[in-house]
């Protein structure tokens, strides 16, 4: 299932809070090419927990080396929740 639009700016709005560039987000974009970092990451996953009731651990991210997947990773945790 693809993320929400709702869901999709949040996530959006929280790299771009972190340092990344609006225009530069992308699913092909790497989160390395945005300075999104491992600290970066861990609130990622914390503001979903808590903000969004998506049942996402940081751990989960591991394998993430683009936007796309780590959207990917946040729609499966999604549907799960």
């Amino acid at each position: 299932m693809p993320l929400s639009e709702e869901l999709r700016a949040r996530v959006t709005d929280s790299l771009v809070s972190f340092g990344a560039d609006r225009d530069l987000i992308a699913d092909d974009t790497t989160l390395e090419e945005l300075d999104i970092d491992s600290l970066d990451v861990a609130e990622l996953a914390e503001m979903l927990r808590e903000e969004c009731d998506v049942a996402v651990d940081v751990k989960d991210f591991a394998e993430c080396v683009t936007v796309g997947e780590a959207f990917a990773v946040i729609a499966a945790r999604a549907e799960g929740s």
